[in-house]
């Protein structure tokens, strides 16, 4: 169930739409424009009722599990050290980690988004990092990720219409899947694989891989971008990842 207009509502609509179909493909049922209106006990069972945009209520007699994180700021008496908190509890840093009281740092999800274990470990104030340089920063810093469905969505860097909406000039390209043969060798060839580029600067924007390993190939796109190497160097390149 998604309140809005698609599920993964921060990737372009082609991405989403295409996780949409691999999903009801396995027998998922996904709604959109759809809102929880009450979740009511009946006997040992719960009904859960639910909202769609012109469509009467739906009751369903499951429970409803939500989505979304609250930080536990409130057992820690945040305000007894002074730290500064936003209006959803998170407590407030730069982009060093530091908070407004002097030598104290937060890290992790009590700092907020993004909320991704893999990149809110690898701060410069880490604890068990001691040798990390002090002015480190997280500004600028690519923030990867991967929806671990079957098969993988990898995400890095700009979607397409992030890189519209900043009215940068782009190139996009797209190849399904079954272009792929290792995806055809474990015959999973679902989904496609886009990339943005700079037209100017032939600069990687951004890389959506929805495939058999989408994380991994993202990857290693996301270490081509953070060499700022041009999309050129790896369309001419050869790698030994397909079976022979």
């Amino acid at each position: 169930m998604q309140a809005g207009e698609q599920v993964l509502k921060g990737e372009d609509a082609d991405v989403a739409q295409e996780v949409a179909t691999i999903l009801r493909q396995d027998g998922i049922k996904i709604l959109v424009k759809t809102k929880a209106e009450s979740v009511s006990r009946k006997g040992t069972r719960y009904a859960s009722r639910f909202a769609r945009e012109n469509v009467p209520s739906i009751q369903w007699f499951a429970p409803a599990r939500c989505r979304g994180r609250t930080p536990n700021t409130d057992t820690l008496d945040v305000t007894a050290a002074g730290l500064a908190i936003d209006d959803r509890g998170f407590i407030k840093t730069d982009s060093k980690l530091a908070t407004n009281v002097p030598g104290v740092y937060a890290m992790g999800d009590i700092k907020g988004v993004p909320l991704y274990a893999h990149f809110l470990r690898r701060f410069p104030h880490h604890p068990r990092q001691p040798t990390r340089k002090r002015d480190a920063s997280i500004a600028g810093r690519f923030v990867p990720y991967t929806v671990f469905i079957d098969p993988q969505l990898g995400r890095v860097g700009l979607t397409e219409s992030q890189a519209r909406e900043q009215k940068r000039r782009i190139r996009v390209a797209k190849m399904p899947m079954s272009y792929v043969a290792r995806a055809l060798e474990t015959d999973e060839s679902r989904g496609f694989m886009k990339a943005i580029v700079d037209a100017d600067s032939k600069q990687i924007l951004g890389a959506a891989v929805l495939g058999v390993d989408g994380g991994e190939i993202m990857s290693q796109i996301q270490i081509a971008m953070m060499g700022k190497l041009p999309y050129t160097v790896l369309q001419d390149a050869s790698f030994p990842i397909q079976p022979c």
